[in-house]
């Protein structure tokens, strides 16, 4: 047996040597830990990457590999579109939208713009209101809510067919072709129609004799009747002026006589304005010789 100590192997140190401390306290900081395992191989990758796309022609080979893919999956049958359905709306407005959009079908779902199909489509006139959105089996279906033309609105020479808020909804050749409309006219009349569809809604009896309506001064307006009568209503309140003038031609039945215009637009003093004939003939009766001149 020999003794301890004698030839015996050195005890090895546990401690760490100085390079291995450095690096256990280095590996306890979380940065180092993140970019040890993150860091280094996006370099890496990034590195051999642009190593490998450095090559132009590597670099052509990669975009056409890709642009080949990207277009076969574009192009599968079910992302293909072959019809184009316009609904809610008269044939003659679905055949426009169809023509503005001039779609090349059948065209990949991923080359319609959607946005610019639902602007080309609102931007029409006649339509209120638009649902662009791809269906089943190959089709973009196109709902149209189309505006309902309610007045006619004469400006000068020119007729157009406004909706009940004043929105022009299409041009319109002779007044004939719509005379199941009334008539409004003169410059602003458009903007003030919602007024003016209230005032004909009051008129109830003068709806037969009912020619138009006349803006005046872009601020009020006048009924013109057959027989050449005219009501000029006030600014403020005309529909009440209205109700109270037919009141008193139910009653006195004022407008069957000789009378050009009732000017109600100082409601607290109507003056009514006769035909040359009748003002002649009431002078005759008050004792006034009047001659046809002054007249």
């Amino acid at each position: 047996m020999q003794p301890v100590g004698v030839n015996a192997a050195p005890r090895r140190d546990p401690a760490p040597t100085r390079w291995q401390y450095r690096m256990q306290r280095l590996w306890l900081t979380p940065l180092f830990r993140v970019a040890f395992r993150v860091g280094l191989p996006a370099f890496l990758i990034t590195f051999a990457a642009g190593i490998y796309l450095s090559d132009a022609d590597r670099r052509e080979a990669m975009t056409s590999t890709v642009t080949s893919v990207r277009d076969s999956f574009q192009k599968r049958p079910e992302f293909m579109v072959s019809l184009v359905a316009v609904e809610g709306c008269a044939p003659e407005l679905a055949d426009a939208i169809r023509a503005r959009l001039d779609l090349k079908l059948p065209l990949s779902s991923f080359d319609i713009d959607m946005q610019a199909v639902h602007d080309k489509v609102a931007d029409f006139d006649a339509v209120a209101e638009v649902d662009v959105r791809l269906a089943s089996g190959g089709i973009l279906h196109i709902g149209v809510t189309e505006r309902v033309p309610v007045v006619v609105w004469r400006l000068g020479d020119t007729l157009t067919m406004l909706d009940a808020t004043g929105h022009r909804v299409a041009g319109l050749a002779e007044r004939g072709d719509r005379g199941d409309l009334p008539l409004i006219a003169g410059e602003g009349a458009d903007e003030a129609t919602p007024e003016a569809l209230e005032i004909i809604a009051a008129a109830g009896p003068f709806l037969p004799r009912m020619r138009g309506l006349v803006r005046q001064s872009d601020r009020r307006w006048d009924v013109v009747l057959d027989r050449n009568q005219r009501i000029m209503l006030p600014a403020v309140e005309p529909v009440k002026a209205l109700e109270r003038i037919i009141a008193l031609d139910q009653a006195e039945d004022l407008l069957a006589r000789d009378i050009l215009a009732v000017d109600l637009r100082n409601q607290q003093r109507p003056v009514l304005r006769l035909t040359p004939y009748a003002l002649k003939e009431m002078r005759r009766a008050q004792g006034i010789d009047v001659s046809e001149e002054e007249l």
